[in-house]
Formats: structure tokens, C-alpha cells, sequence
């Protein structure tokens, strides 16, 4: 992962509340190759991180710009307002480039699904199928006609293949289980989007006793971290003994590095699995997408990054 200069070359409206950003690289290089998936963490003025997508505009295909769609959140931690705030001219760093939703080596047709701002990843995705005349299908979910963000950016090299969804016109979800019983039985699946357009997608797909692997996704709205009613609990570390209080107001993986650990994490959302913990005592309040059932009510794993608890301590295998 390499540290990155920008410099905001060029911000393009697509939604009243997207935008594109398009950084230049600041350095004489060009900027790392990245695959479908990937994502760049931008560093936030007042310290921490965030993770955005990358995005395979066709304008900017040149070694030196990356494309960002950033969605400006009512309940922004910081990220989003951040964004929106800068200007053409503007400085910006960076980690990355990352990819934890990798577009796998498949069998024709690949299903894509993408919610909002979610758009983002599934674009790159459909770019790369469409450029290597792959078959699939992409179905784009969205609030309403003005608000699909990259939808005139997709509908050159997508044509037939693309399905919009306005929910103001037909409302609910779309139904993933014809959408699912149309494929294969060794096709793959990209889910991107808000925790319940991705776990009706789960739902559908285990229904349809599609094997688990072949489903990927990606949470592009975070869950509720800090639910009202969240109490303080304590985390003792196993190897050590050390016992590191957890506020109401933090995450366990914020707890711990405020007394000084270091920690493994990447999405901050509880979809990527890397910051998964092992539990020896108590009860985990599971609040993550990437773990199955079966997982959750073993209660001996967890995702640090939003996970809590239900029980006044947790011991893990940290």
C-alpha cells in the first residue's frame, strides 16, 4: 500500500448529492495499476482515514488520475463532508490502492447489483467485463430518475445489458430470486450497496441454495455503530491481561488504539473481514455483514471494527 499526492484536478457533479473527484497525481510517476474493486483510503484533516472507491471513468484513463464518486452523507463522521468540501487545486493524500472485492475469474454471465453510491465498484466491474466482451448483467437500484450517479457514464458500453430500478416509480426492491434463478449454476454474483438491498441479496441467493462463495459483496452504508443505548464495556486482551474500557461512543478497534495498540482493520464497516477477532469470553453484539449465521451465534469471532457487546467484558485473542 503506498502513500499518495493529489492534487484535485477536476470536480464533476453527477446527483445533487454525488460528485466525481478527479485526483491528479502530484508526483512525476504514474500512479499504481489498480484492478476492479479496489479503493484508495483518503486521509482526513483531522486525523484517521477513509475508504473510497475507485472508479474506471473512460475520460480519465491516462496513469495519472483517479476517479472518485463520493455521496454526501446527512450523518457524515467527517469523511463525505470532507470531499464535498474540496476545490479544484486543492491537495490531497492518500493510502492504496487496496482490493478486498476483487472481480474473480468466472464462468459467463456475472450478475452485477448495485445500490446508490454503491455504483461505484460495480462500474469498474462492468467496464472491465464489457472491454473484455464478457456476458453479464447489471441491475442499478436507486431512489429516483436524477439520482443514479455514473448513469450516462454507463449506458455507452453497457446498452442492453443495464437495468435501472427508481424506487419512487416502482417501489420495494427488485426480485433477486428471478434475477438469481436466471443464472447459471456456476455463476458469480457482485453485490454493492446498503445493508438491507445486501442482505435481501443473501437472503435470495442462500433460498436459491447457491453455494455461499459465489456470492460477493461489498456494504457501502455503514451500519449503526453507536446504536442509542449503547453502554461502556471492557475488552481484556489475552496475551497480556491488559483491560482497555470501551465507551459508548467508540468502537473497540478506537478504543484500543487510544491506549496505544496497533490494529489490523481496513473498512471500518464490518464488510471486509480483515479486523475479524477470536472471542474466548462473552458475548459479542454482532453488527457486521461478513459474517454467516452460523459464525455469529458461535459467538468465538468478531468484526472489532463495528461489533460491541452484550456482556460486561470481552476477552480476545489479541
Amino acid at each position: 500500500m503506498e502513500d499518495l499526492a493529489f492534487i484535485v484536478r477536476k470536480i464533476i457533479t453527477e446527483t445533487p448529492l454525488v460528485r466525481a473527484v478527479v485526483l491528479e497525481t502530484a508526483r512525476d510517476a504514474a500512479l499504481p495499476d489498480w484492478t476492479p474493486g479496489a479503493h484508495i483510503r483518503v486521509k482526513l484533516p483531522g486525523g484517521g482515514d477513509r475508504p473510497y472507491s475507485l472508479v474506471d471513468h473512460p475520460d480519465w484513463r491516462t496513469g495519472r488520475h483517479y476517479v472518485l464518486g463520493v455521496r454526501r452523507e446527512e450523518q457524515s463522521a467527517g469523511g463525505s463532508d470532507y470531499i464535498h468540501a474540496l476545490a479544484e487545486g486543492d491537495r490531497v493524500e492518500a493510502k492504496g490502492p487496496i482490493n478486498q472485492f476483487e472481480l474473480r475469474s468466472a464462468p459467463d454471465p456475472v450478475l452485477l447489483i448495485a445500490g446508490g453510491i454503491g455504483i461505484t465498484p460495480i462500474l469498474s466491474m462492468a467496464a472491465r467485463l464489457a472491454a473484455g466482451e464478457r456476458d453479464f448483467r447489471l441491475h442499478y437500484c436507486g431512489r429516483a430518475k436524477g439520482e443514479l450517479a455514473f448513469l450516462a457514464t454507463l449506458e455507452p458500453f453497457c446498452g442492453a445489458r443495464l437495468a435501472v430500478h427508481y424506487d419512487d416509480t416502482a417501489p420495494g426492491r427488485p426480485d433477486f430470486a428471478d434475477l438469481i434463478a436466471e443464472l447459471p449454476a456456476d455463476a458469480t454474483a457482485y453485490v454493492c450497496g446498503p445493508t438491507g438491498m445486501i442482505e435481501a441479496v443473501k437472503a435470495a441467493w442462500a433460498e436459491a441454495k447457491r453455494p455461499a462463495d459465489q456470492l460477493v459483496f461489498e456494504l457501502f452504508t455503514a451500519p449503526a455503530i453507536h446504536a442509542g443505548g449503547d453502554a461502556a464495556f471492557d475488552v481484556k486482551i489475552a496475551s497480556s491481561g491488559e483491560i482497555v474500557t470501551v465507551a459508548a461512543d467508540q468502537t473497540i478497534i478506537e478504543a484500543l488504539e487510544a491506549a496505544g495498540h496497533d490494529v489490523v482493520y481496513d473498512c471500518q464497516r464490518g464488510d471486509c473481514g480483515i479486523c475479524q477477532t477470536g472471542v474466548l469470553e462473552g458475548i459479542p453484539d454482532h453488527r457486521d455483514v461478513v459474517l454467516s449465521d452460523e459464525e455469529k451465534a458461535s459467538n468465538t469471532v468478531m468484526q472489532i471494527c463495528v461489533s460491541r457487546s452484550k456482556t460486561p467484558l470481552l476477552v480476545l485473542d489479541l
